[in-house]
Order: C-alpha cells, then structure tokens, then sequence
C-alpha cells in the first residue's frame, strides 16, 4: 500500500510505502521532470519529490503548470490520492499515479463568479495610477522577445520603474527586478489596470479596457513572411472585425524593418498611429552577446557543432512538425541538435529527447539560442529575419511548402527566389545541404541583398532607441 502527502514547509510531495525500498523514483511532466529522494528501508520507504526546479542553469522555481506521471518502478501507485492544495508557488493535487500542478490562484478566482468580479474590479479602475509597465510575451507563457529586451534597457535606464510581468505560473523566470503577477489573479488584475504603460508581443486578451492615461506599445514578434490578420486566406467577417477591434487598442507598434512597417499597417489596419522602425530589441544580444556562457548553460562543449532547429506552427495542427529525426539528425552531422518549438505549442506538446538532443522550447530565449547555433534549421518562422543578422548559415526543411503557401497561408515575397539559404524538402537532402562547403559562398549574394533590406537597423542598440522614445514621449517617467 503507498500513500501520498504534501509537504508545505519543505515544498515537497512524499509518497510512502511498504515492501522493498524502490531503486528510483521520479516525476515526470511535458516540460519539466524532477528525481524523487529515496529514504528508509526494511518495512517502510518514503520517495520526497521537491515541487521546484532548476532549469538551463537558473533558480530554482515551482513546476510549470501540467499533469505529472509519478514513476516509481514496481510499486502500485492506485491508491494515491491528495486533496488540492494551495502552496506559495503552485496548486497540486494528486489521483493515483498522476499529480496535477496549476498556478497558485485561489480556487475561488478561477470560478466564472469569480473571474467576473475580479474584471468588474478591473473595469471600474479608475486609471493609471502607478509610473509602471505592465509586460507580456506570448501570453505569459514566456518572458522573452522583445518585451524582455526593452525591460532590460528600461531598468538601466529608468530603474525606478515598477516593472510587471505577465506569466501563467511561478515557473516562468522574471528579470531581476521585475514583478511576477500570475494570469488572472487579483494581482494581475490590478497591475494591467494600474500600469501607465503596457508593452506586449501578441494580442491583447481578456476583456482589455485601456484605462486614462494608459498607453500600450505592441512589440510584436517578428517580420512576417507568412500572411497576418487582414491578409489571412478567406474571408471571414468575424477575423476581420477582430483584427480592427485589436489593433485599436494599440498606441504605437514597433516593427524591424520597413518591410515589416509596410506590412504591418496594412495587415492590422495600423492607420494614422505610429510605427518606430528601430530594429528588434530582442535582437541587440545577436550583437553583444557571449556565445560561450549559453553553450555552457546548455551543456555543450566549445567545440561541438551546434544546429539549432526551429520551425514555426501550424494552423492545422496542434503539435510541433515532426519533419525531423534530431537523434539521427545528430549522428548524421555529428552536432547537438537543439529542439525549439513554437511558443503555441508549449502546451500541446512534450520535450523531445535523444543522444545529443536538447530541447529547448522552454528556454527563456530565442535570441540567446541564435546566438548558440552554428547554423538555423527553420522553414517560415519569422526566426529567419532575426538569425541573418548573425550572418551564419540559414538552412530551409520545408516539405509542405506547396500545401503551406498555397492553402494554409500564403507568402508575402517568394521565398524560393530570395532566401538566403538552400530550400530541402527530405531529412536526407537537408543532411547534404549541411555538408556542401560550398554552399554559404553560394549563397552569399543573397544573404547580403537579404541583411541589407530587414536587418539594417539590428545594430544591438534597438532596445536602448525604444526605451528612449518611451520615455522621451511620457509614457512613464524616470
């Protein structure tokens, strides 16, 4: 018989047990795992699983939100059973071998009574009241891009700011500095209502109503090749009415490049409000960065060859493409090959695993992984426009680009005639690609016309341009 309790203090799960001591234990979630401690021995055993993390190298922070397999090797787990419980950092609760971890929100604000209160609080504010920036990056569920680059430069810069910060749980690390406030709690209420600046990567969500003197800077997430809003295949009356009404909301949108700023106005309906063409900040560590401290964070020696692949998501899918094998990709190229999947599949899918793969769809950064990388694997991820700037190779797996370009999405440009890379359509062909050492030269003619026209103002002095027009322009005060 094994029984399961929390411990609070110690910010641990124990599982107990009768019969021989087990040889290991662990808990086991989508992007996330943790070793359980085995103690005792003779009739009784306990296995004690810490309910925080470390991860790339970082503090130790709560589990992301998700279900959790209990592994212990020969022992019955049924009869586990503990009731929700609300700790500091985390909600868990646990029914046979699966543990349940959510974000430490009261039960009672996640009710539709409760959630309505709370926004009836958040539309009765009476303004912006607190010389505070309110961030977001995809929804919480990072705290990266652009947004985190601009925090960086506004706490140097203004660091007696308040800065808060969007996330969906406590496992998602904040800036030194900066505030975490858990998505929908009363917390995050009153910071999105308080703050007199908003600064996000994505769409503005749940029931947002701008408040006096409140202004939102829409960063966005990268030059398009794909097509955005407006500019989607069909028509739909209820998108587009919903591309307007978002793009309304926003004071000012940021954009790489004159490309994006063309496309950009057009496809979100951006008229007679500005557009700061300043480069991307979240590219500036493409620039100052130390690719030596992210290859020892991940694991990975000085003179590993390192590919990093990243596609981007799919309208018609949930999950991460699977166009490639990394174990073999591995073998095949004698790399590490870093995994990266989109930020709208974090929650669909799991960590892939493998001799010599990481996988890092959690990791804090985009940017910092470019920077790793000896060479970007992608298809029609917006990546392509922020890795150039490195001027390392570009390589294109696109094995649906017909289906892509012609049904799911449609291009902006050819893509075919200008990328700055070889375009393969089999794991094979890409493996070629990788070993033609004549390829960047190639290439090379290309790639210049492509770094002169989207990547002239990545000069690893963006964020430093945007924070100085923030508050150059009064959106909040030194």
């Amino acid at each position: 018989m094994t029984t399961a309790l929390i411990d609070e203090a110690a910010e641990t799960l124990v599982v107990a047990g009768t019969g021989e001591r087990p040889t290991g234990a662990s808990l086991v979630g989508p992007r996330a795992r943790v070793d359980g401690r085995i103690t005792g021995g003779g009739k009784t055993w306990k296995a004690t699983f810490p309910l925080r993390a470390s991860r790339w190298g970082g503090a130790e922070l709560p589990l992301p939100t998700g279900e959790y397999r209990i592994r212990i090797p020969g022992v019955e787990l049924d009869d586990l059973s503990v009731a929700p419980r609300l700790l500091p950092g985390l909600r868990i609760a646990v029914e046979k071998a699966t543990a349940r971890v959510a974000a430490p929100i009261d039960p009672v604000y996640e009710t539709a009574e409760g959630q309505s209160t709370l926004e009836g609080r958040y539309v009765a504010h009476s303004g912006a009241t607190e010389n505070a920036v309110f961030f977001e990056s995809f929804y919480g569920r990072s705290v990266g891009c652009n947004p985190r680059a601009i925090d960086r430069a506004l706490a140097a810069q203004a660091p007696s700011v308040t800065r808060y910060w969007s996330v969906v749980d406590l496992s998602v690390a904040v800036p030194e500095g900066a505030i975490a406030v858990v998505e929908g709690s009363p917390e995050w209420w009153r910071a999105r209502a308080a703050a007199r600046l908003l600064v996000v990567n994505d769409w503005l969500r749940r029931r947002f109503a701008r408040k006096p003197g409140q202004r939102v800077l829409q960063t966005w997430h990268g030059t398009p090749l794909k097509r955005l809003a407006l500019h989607r295949p069909g028509f739909d009356p209820r998108r587009m009415a919903a591309v307007v009404k978002e793009s309304r909301r926003w004071d000012v949108l940021l954009a790489q490049n004159t490309y994006a700023e063309r496309v950009l106005r057009k496809a979100y309906a951006f008229f007679g409000r500005p557009i700061w063409v300043e480069g991307y900040p979240r590219n500036d560590a493409l620039v100052t960065g130390d690719p030596a401290a992210i290859r020892s964070a991940l694991g990975i020696g000085e003179q590993e060859r390192v590919l990093l692949y990243a596609p981007t998501w799919r309208d018609d899918r949930a999950e991460m493409v699977d166009f490639v094998d990394p174990e073999l990709l591995a073998q095949q190229t004698d790399s590490v090959v870093l995994v990266r999947g989109h930020s709208r599949t974090i929650d669909t899918d799991r960590d892939r695993a493998g001799a010599r793969v990481i996988d890092v769809t959690g990791y804090p950064e985009t940017s910092q992984l470019l920077l790793a990388a000896d060479a970007l694997i992608t298809d029609y991820s917006s990546v392509m426009f922020d890795y150039s700037v490195t001027g390392k190779p570009l390589f294109f797996l696109v094995p649906d680009l017909d289906h892509y370009r012609g049904q799911l999405r449609g291009f902006y440009f050819d893509l075919e005639a200008r990328a700055p890379g070889p375009l393969v359509r089999t794991q094979e062909e890409l493996v070629a690609a990788l070993a033609d050492e004549g390829g960047e030269v190639a290439y090379a003619s290309r790639y210049a016309a492509w770094r002169a026209q989207f990547n002239n103002r990545d000069d690893g002095h963006a964020a430093e341009r945007v924070v100085a027009r923030i508050l150059d322009q009064g959106f909040v005060t030194r």
